[in-house]
């Protein structure tokens, strides 16, 4: 597994309840884009419309040596899950303030594009000091730790 993108900001400002992987629907030259690394999961976010999951707002740079350059980057993308996964995720997101955010994007052992797909909450800001906190802290007594091991 060759793991191409993170959505570092995602583990900040939401709190994921639980992961999936799902196939991604490519065009063209995107998946020698992918393989460059020119993909941002920044502000990205998946949604279920019309009974199918759909990636929006992920940009993927259209390949430089492509013969067509006219793809927009911020299309909208079709996910592949499995008709019960899906039943079952859409139970999940019908609930009050569950979100779908793209986590990682990877290319699996048999060259396939898979996205890891987080089923998240949105922190409050309390949250994410107190997390903050917690993690100055563990920082904290690792330091001690290692003084005093010397």
């Amino acid at each position: 597994m060759k793991v191409i993108a993170t959505n570092k900001k995602a583990f900040f400002d939401y709190e994921i309840i639980d992961t999936l992987e799902a196939g991604l629907v490519l065009r063209g030259d995107e998946v020698k884009s992918i393989r460059k690394k020119m993909i941002s999961l920044n502000e990205s976010f998946a949604t279920i419309s019309k009974g199918e999951l759909v990636l929006l707002n992920c940009q993927i740079t259209p390949y430089s040596h492509a013969y067509s350059k006219e793809q927009d980057p911020r299309r909208s993308r079709k996910l592949l899950l499995h008709r019960r996964e899906l039943n079952r995720l859409i139970g999940d997101v019908s609930r009050k303030g569950v979100t779908l955010i793209p986590l990682k994007v990877y290319i699996n052992d048999r060259g396939f594009v898979k996205i890891e797909l987080g089923i998240a909450k949105h922190k409050k800001t309390v949250d994410k000091k107190r997390d903050i906190k917690e993690r100055d802290i563990k920082r904290e007594v690792a330091r001690e730790m290692k003084v005093k091991v010397r």
